[in-house]
């Protein structure tokens, strides 16, 4: 390849055919060549993630900081995000999500969230009463 070639996909998309390099090796201008340096976001243990189950709290409902005490068919999410995990709720199929009171606490491993969890809906599932 020559330098300035540039290539294009099957999508139409051009760039430069020699990723910013000449044949001898030595570098050309910058060429900006997408997704160089790049990591993808995986949604892996260090990002966002989240886990929900279906629950029916218990006679007393489940404390929230937005709209006090919910109760009835819900949603509980779990969410890690920024090293930090918290528990949402949402009346079963509803668009808001409501922050359960005092339940978001640093968490240094993601790979507990699973755990969490499971120790949530263990708490606040309660549909025998």
């Amino acid at each position: 390849m020559f330098s300035g070639e540039r290539f294009v996909t099957a999508a139409g998309e051009s760039g430069p055919a020699a990723a910013g390099m000449t044949a001898d090796g030595t570098a050309e201008t910058p060429a900006a060549v997408p997704g160089a340096g790049m990591v993808a976001d995986s949604g892996g243990a260090a990002g966002p993630q989240s886990r929900t189950t279906d629950i029916v709290p218990g006679p007393g409902g489940v404390m929230t900081d937005e709209v006090g005490v919910v109760t009835g068919d819900l949603t509980l999410r779990t969410e890690y995000a920024d090293g930090k995990v918290t528990l949402r709720v949402q009346y079963k199929d509803a668009d808001e999500w409501y922050a359960v009171t005092g339940a978001s606490v640093a968490l240094t491993d993601p790979a507990a969230l699973d755990a969490v969890h499971g120790v949530a809906v263990g708490l606040l599932n309660r549909p025998e009463g």
